[in-house]
């Protein structure tokens, strides 16, 4: 049979003993009736939306780069396990540039995974989630702030001073920042902290702030300092 159908052995072998059809690990989960890794899923959406791009190359296909800042190699290596969580069958590329690393994976369905793909900076256009991705994020909403606030976010040291005694005393504190000239990308940062219970607020129009002791502790969980 195999001669004279033109097919290798092992294949009519798989054929044989094999379940049913298989679905091919270069299949679109969402093309498809395959299954995101749904908190990979989430956590490179964060990514995507702070730092990442999609590009049209030939053939119909695109590439996906998230931009790592070399200074956090830890985080690099996050980016590149996401990517290839979504996407096993091809290897995952680290690209380096000047002052950070490009984490990239080709795809021709990588606009299905991200439907928020357009021209123009994102700030410029509309960014609003599906609702399979609104229910991925609400599942994992703390992986969801992980990707936005280690693309376009920190944890830093404040410090204040207070009366105490007739005498002003210094102390220091945690904070969370979170940067973003999209105001879409803002409302679903401010949207997964509430899901998390964490307080917020908007000392500017770009710029969030996570302060008290509660939330700070909750995003510890999720986040904590880079590297």
């Amino acid at each position: 049979m195999s001669r004279l159908l033109g097919v290798s052995r092992a294949t009519l072998r798989d054929w044989r003993d094999g379940p049913g059809a298989k679905v091919r690990l270069t299949d679109c989960p969402r093309c498809t009736d395959g299954q995101l890794p749904g908190a990979d899923y989430a956590h490179l959406l964060g990514l995507y939306l702070g730092d990442g791009c999609l590009s049209a190359l030939k053939k119909g296909v695109y590439s996906l780069r998230i931009a790592c800042d070399n200074k956090y190699p830890r985080l690099i290596d996050e980016a590149a396990t996401a990517t290839a969580a979504l996407h096993p069958s091809r290897p995952v590329h680290r690209v380096q540039a000047v002052g950070y690393t490009a984490v990239v994976s080709y795809w021709k369905h990588w606009p299905c995974l991200f439907p928020q793909h357009g021209p123009g900076p994102k700030h410029q256009r509309e960014i609003k989630l599906t609702n399979w991705q609104t229910t991925l994020v609400t599942e994992h909403p703390g992986l969801f702030l992980r990707g936005l606030f280690n693309s376009d976010g920190c944890r830093v040291a404040n410090w204040a001073t207070r009366p105490v005694g007739g005498e002003l005393k210094r102390y220091e504190y945690p904070r969370y920042q979170f940067s973003n000239e999209s105001a879409d990308i803002m409302a679903l940062c401010q949207w997964a902290l509430d899901l998390l219970a964490i307080p917020w607020r908007m000392p500017r129009r770009n710029a969030l702030s996570v302060a008290r002791r509660e939330g700070v502790a909750v995003l510890d969980r999720y986040i904590g300092p880079k590297s």
